[in-house]
């Protein structure tokens, strides 16, 4: 049994999951960073 479409779909999923948390992560960053520029201004 060829072991590569396992191998190939394990590191799609670390990737998919990779750049998703990575995304999550940015926006999370982004929310933070525009609430204190709004704290800032009152």
């Amino acid at each position: 049994m060829n072991p590569w479409p396992f191998v190939l779909s394990a590191y799609g999923l670390t990737l998919i999951g990779t750049v998703s948390i990575a995304l999550a992560s940015w926006l999370s960053m982004h929310r933070a960073e525009r609430a204190v520029e709004a704290l800032r201004r009152q």
